[in-house]
């Protein structure tokens, strides 16, 4: 009886493997499944054939007869076909599929045809070899992690007609030195362009409305970067680990900084928070061992926790009176403060607040009632000096 039901079940796998890679008919050697509206085709993948060298898609096939336009390639089509060096896509085809060339190694080159108008997610994730790319005019979107791991990509230019960037797109492109984001693109989706450690600078257009959470983290070769008037919100850990940033401009709509945001950037010597913003987020500035001074401004009503912790650099800092919550550990291990005034609008102080701070030499608050405090918020202060 065990034996027939692990007979079943092995069965049952080969049967959804062959359900998974079905193809209608075959043609010189590519696979194509028949589209809904009986006149055209999709290139598809077959687990029976894999695909080498150079692999030439035509606008049309002929069976049976029967004459089919190629319109697609499909999810999978050319997946894990690392001995793929290069292939020709045709102007008939509008779409290229999730994963269509996924882990293709040996693809060294691609043209996109005019005729495209989106590319899915993960379609060139893995394409190590592939050296250069051009999306046309016709593409609007570009999918999630669809360039991701494409280490061999050292510039490309994204055309006026795409309006988003998937998240994780082009993350990983360790080889990326240069992009160029064109007026049309709203939104840079989350890791879209995490850890492209050689991009060493990029231009965000005032179309952007929104940088995703890690759009740009671990970029380590970025020195600057300019965040203009559009953007109002800046995601979580956009820009952690950004260890050679030393400048950041932040633009006047910007109303929210994330939690991590510029965690661990200790490069960056200084940075402007505009009157639009009204929160910082969690560790949004942890161990920015640079910063040596920072003006909050009174737009903002809560300083998140650990948002200036293990800034070590940092010897002076002005709260607003705008400020009504200290969060836990915001300004921990700041080591060169030397001293602090908090205004008569902080009704609470978080656990661990000021801890390490043993620079603190004067702490002044204004508050009529003595705000709340959490545990620890001045340990470690020498309080003989202060």
């Amino acid at each position: 009886m065990k034996t027939l039901k692990i007979y079943f079940t092995i069965l049952f796998a080969a049967l959804s493997t062959v359900t998974a890679f079905a193809h209608d008919f075959e043609v010189n050697g590519i696979y194509y499944n028949k589209n809904a509206d009986g006149r055209s085709v999709t290139v598809t993948y077959s687990s029976y054939y894999v695909y080498w060298g150079n692999v030439v898609i035509p606008s049309s096939v002929t069976y049976l007869g029967n004459t089919y336009a190629v319109t697609s390639i499909g999810d999978e089509a050319f997946r894990s076909c690392r001995g793929l060096t290069s292939i020709t896509i045709p102007n008939s085809v509008t779409s290229i599929g999730n994963y269509a060339f996924y882990d293709c190694r040996g693809l060294t080159s691609i043209t996109i045809p005019n005729s495209v108008t989106s590319i899915g997610d993960c379609a060139f994730k893995n394409c190590s070899g592939l050296k250069s790319i051009t999306i046309p005019n016709s593409v609007t979107s570009i999918g999630n992690y669809a360039f991701c791991s494409c280490e061999g990509l050292t510039s490309i230019t994204i055309p006026n007609s795409v309006t988003s960037i998937g998240g994780g797109a082009f993350s990983y492109c360790s080889g990326l030195t240069s992009i160029t984001i064109p007026n049309s693109v709203t939104s840079i989706g989350s890791s879209a362009f995490s850890s492209c450690r050689r991009l060493t600078s990029i231009t965000i257009p005032n179309s952007v409305t929104s940088i995703g959470s890690s759009a740009f983290s671990s970029c380590s070769g970025l020195t600057s970067i300019t965040i203009p008037n559009s953007v109002t919100s800046i995601g979580d850990e956009a820009f952690e680990f950004c260890s050679g940033l030393t400048s950041v401009t932040i633009g006047n709509s910007v109303t929210s900084i994330g939690d991590y945001a510029f965690y661990d950037c200790d490069g960056l010597k200084s940075i402007t928070i505009p009157n639009s913003v009204t929160s910082i987020g969690n560790y949004a500035f942890c161990s920015c061992e640079g910063l040596t001074s920072i003006t909050i401004p009174n737009s903002v009503t809560s300083i998140g926790g650990g948002a200036f912790s293990y800034c070590s650099g940092l010897t002076s800092i002005t709260i607003p009176n705008s400020v009504t919550s200290i969060g836990s550990s915001a300004f921990s291990s700041c080591r060169r403060l030397t001293s602090i005034t908090i205004p008569n609008s902080v009704t609470s102080i978080g656990s661990d607040a000021f801890k390490y701070c043993s620079g603190l030499n004067l702490i002044r608050c204004d508050a009529i009632t003595p705000p709340s405090l959490g545990i620890n918020v001045f340990w470690g202060v020498n309080k003989s000096i202060c």
